[in-house]
């Protein structure tokens, strides 16, 4: 099969190649898919460019690549099964996650990371939900209940905080979106109460009146998302800046996140997405009843994969970057 893989790390224009690799067999609880989308994030930029360097400690590989095949997210039919598999059926139209690479024409995931993908749904646009939105879901859940709060999200415009928005405002909040003048009418369109062009203006504008702040940006220092929230409040850190300087990158805020708390009676928590069926389940339930879209920049076909992370990397992209398999 056709695959994107890199053998070394570096910069996703010298490392990442389009080549032919044998097709993955499903294990036990495994399923094979026949992949028609995938989905770009910072997670895989750093699995591509070991930046941050601790990465390299993590399990994926200290001096190359584990498995050199990259991609998370991804969309499409269920070719085969591996032992143990109940949930799932030859011809399934699926969505989820996995671990051995989605920016092939197959992949092998976990039957336990996928879910039925929702017929309004493309491909293409199935593939944007799994890893993004799987991390907003789990941070409005540690929102607590966001009924009658007021919530502010940065990177409001970006993958994680377009679908956040929405989740926010259909849990009742009232979202204050903080992006640039770019994406302004996108977010009040999902539903945000009040925008923050960040160009303009400091997420403290209105003083310290947030119950809680959803930090997807993961570049405003702490003392500033403490004066945009109440003395009460929440900061949940749900990015780190995929090319934050330093050896741990963007990963200090959220180790120092727990240590910040104990200074005052606002708290700061550390985000991250569980990949798992129920959560999908969930979130095609919200997408079956138009409650959830997914925002989609712009798609790239496999072969210009290391195009699509070039452009991720380069700038604040609206939504979601998907990488287009078949047609």
């Amino acid at each position: 099969m056709k695959a994107m893989i890199n053998q070394r790390y570096g910069e996703p224009s010298s490392v990442l190649r389009l080549a032919d690799v044998p097709r993955p067999v499903p294990g036990r609880d495994e399923v094979l898919i026949e992949v028609h989308a995938a989905a770009a994030d910072p997670g895989v930029w750093i699995l591509v460019t070991a930046r941050p360097p601790a990465m390299r400690l993590m399990g994926f590989g200290l001096r190359r690549p584990k498995h050199p095949v990259r991609g998370r997210d991804l969309a499409g039919v269920v070719v085969g099964l591996g032992p143990g598999v109940t949930r799932f059926a030859v011809g399934d139209e699926v969505y989820g996650t996995c671990d051995r690479g989605s920016f092939a024409e197959y992949a092998v995931a976990p039957s336990k990371w996928l879910a039925r993908k929702p017929d309004r749904l493309s491909f293409a646009e199935a593939a944007a939900v799994p890893v993004s939105g799987q991390t907003a879901l789990e941070a409005i859940r540690a929102a607590g209940s966001p009924d009658g709060r007021r919530i502010m999200i940065t990177g409001a415009g970006g993958g994680i905080g377009a679908f956040a928005v929405q989740l926010a405002v259909a849990a009742g909040g009232s979202v204050t979106a903080v992006c640039g003048p770019g994406k302004a009418e996108l977010v009040r369109s999902l539903g945000a109460d009040r925008v923050i062009d960040y160009t303009r203006e400091e997420i403290d504008r209105d003083g310290p009146v947030h119950d809680v702040i959803l930090d997807t940006a993961g570049c405003r220092p702490f003392p500033l998302l403490r004066r945009a929230l109440t003395p009460t409040g929440t900061v949940l850190l749900a990015g780190g800046g995929h090319d934050a300087p330093g050896f741990l990158g963007g990963f200090t805020r959220q180790m120092r996140a727990p240590l910040v708390s104990l200074a005052g009676r606002q708290r700061f928590r550390p985000v991250a997405g569980r990949e798992r069926a129920a959560n999908l389940e969930e979130l095609s339930g919200l997408i079956r009843s138009g409650t959830l879209t997914p925002v989609i920049d712009r798609t790239f076909p496999l072969a210009a994969a290391a195009d699509a992370l070039a452009y991720l990397s380069e700038g604040h992209p609206t939504g979601k970057i998907v990488i287009t398999v078949r047609e």
